[in-house]
């Protein structure tokens, strides 16, 4: 048995700030026993139009939670950060970043995702519309991380709504799915809670939903309701309270194992056309 946390927070454009409460929720879940912690999207800044202020400090960003996870002992999925340059080292020179979502080991970094569905949306909400491809460069690659309590297939925020995405990771050998996220206020009450549970139904991975809550700025409001489903799309835990929290929760590999023997939903999988 493993316990799984997974991280809310409010976070702003000041970064020491956010810190303090990345430090603050480590020491919560290490006190709760966790091997992992799963942290929001946007969780060291949460600042519009800086993106590529922010991604300039990639690199020494990325040092600071390596050095957490060492210190602490704890695996890290650095919810996302904005990155200028692409896995291969070359430099998006259009003036985008890559939104990054990385693994790190008490070690090392073991994984890099860069997220592919950018949200180009029209919400109803106080900024209207969205366009991420505007300020970032899509990626284009599925990532596993492997750990000692299981594979992990990375996602972020607006994968959630495309199940191609969690099936693929099951079929590359995904056992837990994290989906770091900043859900609008207006679409996170209609559906977060849903696509937790789909995508863990669809790939009978347990799926861990960091997210941030609250404002960001004047206009900027995010859903909140970190969460976590099971392998049979059982809602674990939520939280519902406002601003920075966690939960942690059990994962059992073989518990999941049984799961997928008794419904044998990837070989039972017929692709159709239409």
């Amino acid at each position: 048995m493993t316990f799984l946390s997974v991280a809310q927070m409010n976070s702003q454009n000041d970064i020491e700030a956010n810190f303090s409460v990345i430090d603050s929720l480590i020491l919560q879940s290490k006190a709760q026993g966790a091997s992992l912690i799963v942290f929001p999207e946007n969780f060291v800044c949460f600042a519009a139009g800086k993106q590529r202020e922010t991604g300039a400090q990639f690199e020494a960003i990325q040092q600071r939670l390596e050095q957490l996870a060492h210190r602490h002992d704890i695996w890290i999925i650095a919810g996302t950060l904005p990155c200028p340059f692409r896995p291969d080292g070359s430099i998006i020179e259009d003036g985008r970043v890559r939104t990054v979502s990385l693994c790190i080991s008490p070690e090392k970094t073991e994984a890099r995702y860069d997220k592919i569905h950018l949200f180009d949306v029209q919400v109803g909400d106080a900024v209207g519309g969205y366009q991420e491809s505007k300020f970032f460069e899509p990626g284009t690659d599925l990532t596993i991380a492997k750990t000692p309590f299981g594979n992990i297939g990375l996602m972020v925020c607006y994968d959630l709504r495309f199940p191609e995405l969690a099936l693929s990771l099951r079929a590359q050998g995904a056992n837990i799915l994290t989906a770091p996220a900043a859900f609008t206020y207006t679409t996170g009450e209609m559906h977060w809670q849903f696509l937790l549970q789909a995508r863990a139904m669809d790939s009978q991975c347990q799926v861990l939903g960091a997210a941030q809550q609250g404002w960001h700025g004047e206009k900027r409001q995010t859903w909140g309701h970190a969460g976590a489903a099971n392998s049979r799309g059982q809602l674990l835990d939520i939280i519902h309270e406002k601003g920075a929290g966690l939960i942690t929760v059990p994962f059992d590999l073989a518990e999941q194992q049984l799961v997928r023997a008794s419904m044998p939903l990837m070989q039972h999988r017929v692709l159709l056309q239409y």
